[in-house]
């Protein structure tokens, strides 16, 4: 039995919008640390130590202190970092929600991610068998040939991928095989709700973070002239700005109090710097103040 259902849906504004506003989105990295545990010498040590088995460990890192490595981890932390503060939360493992207005700069941020990947194996492959003769003379009866992997099967350690598809919310005309008619209703409707709960998350996540990000600006201006000053970052002003971002492209559904937040956000910051938070303590109070009041009206969300 094939059957295509245009069902009826009620009124609800903002579940179709979900959809309309934003993708799910897929990253995956994977990376070798090059270490290894050393079930042998470990043994060794708490036997030598009068320890009980298991209690202490020796790993090895294969190829010593590394920087070609080094640089593949920090990139690997960095975009993942990225990826998280660019997207919001839409499952516990898996996918998650990119609002439509970001996804551009995502696929090309990810595109250039996965060129600069490459680039840093490229580094770590022309070290590689130098590394492991050095590694050799430096681990002593610790090293053993078995631990390295080849060329091939080191490059094929690390990878970068990412992909993305549009969200299903229950309210398309679907075409379903096996199924009747009220069930296939039953299962657009579970989904409608599905959506209606992811709905909520996400907007919860946004105000969660605008929340963290007054906490922590209002907490670092909050200083006299005559007492310890406290240190500016860069990386806080700029958090500001994208949190004021964010409120403007996840306010989908047009919604009063996110625009008036928004709007008193981008008064607080407008034209203020580090250096003149720094310099005047006027504007530190004053900043604080609309901050705070800020604060004062942002939705809970057991925060």
């Amino acid at each position: 039995m094939n059957n295509i259902v245009n069902l009826e849906i009620p009124n609800l504004d903002h579940i179709p919008t979900v959809a309309s506003s934003g993708v799910l989105v897929y990253m995956n990295i994977s990376q070798a640390t090059l270490r290894k545990k050393d079930k042998q010498a470990s043994e060794q040590i708490t036997a030598s130590n009068n320890a009980d088995i298991g209690v202490a460990s020796v790993n090895k890192k294969l190829l010593g202190n590394c920087a070609e490595l080094d640089a593949i981890q920090t990139f690997v932390s960095g975009v993942r970092n990225w990826h998280t503060r660019v997207t919001q939360p839409w499952a516990d493992k898996g996918p998650r929600y990119l609002f439509t207005a970001r996804y551009p700069d995502w696929v090309n941020k990810m595109t250039g991610f996965q060129q600069e990947m490459t680039r840093l194996v490229d580094a770590l492959e022309l070290v590689y068998n130098w590394k492991v003769m050095q590694a050799q003379a430096s681990l002593g009866s610790l090293f053993d040939r078995k631990d390295y992997p080849s060329i091939e099967e080191l490059r094929s350690k690390f990878s970068l991928e990412f992909s993305s598809e549009m969200i299903a919310d229950g309210t398309q005309q679907r075409h379903y095989s096996g199924l009747t008619e009220e069930q296939i209703k039953k299962v657009c409707t579970s989904q409608i709700e599905h959506t209606s709960k992811k709905y909520d998350f996400i907007i919860g996540d946004v105000w969660k973070r605008v929340h963290k990000m007054c906490v922590r600006v209002a907490d670092r201006i909050d200083y006299k002239a005559h007492e310890k000053t406290k240190r500016i970052y860069d990386s806080m002003m700029q958090d500001a700005l994208d949190m004021i971002d964010l409120l403007k492209i996840s306010n989908i559904n047009q919604d009063p109090e996110m625009d008036r937040v928004t709007r008193r956000l981008l008064a607080t910051f407008n034209g203020v710097t580090k250096e003149a938070l720094q310099k005047d303590e006027k504007l530190r109070t004053q900043t604080k103040k609309s901050i705070d009041d800020v604060i004062k009206s942002l939705p809970s969300f057991d925060m």
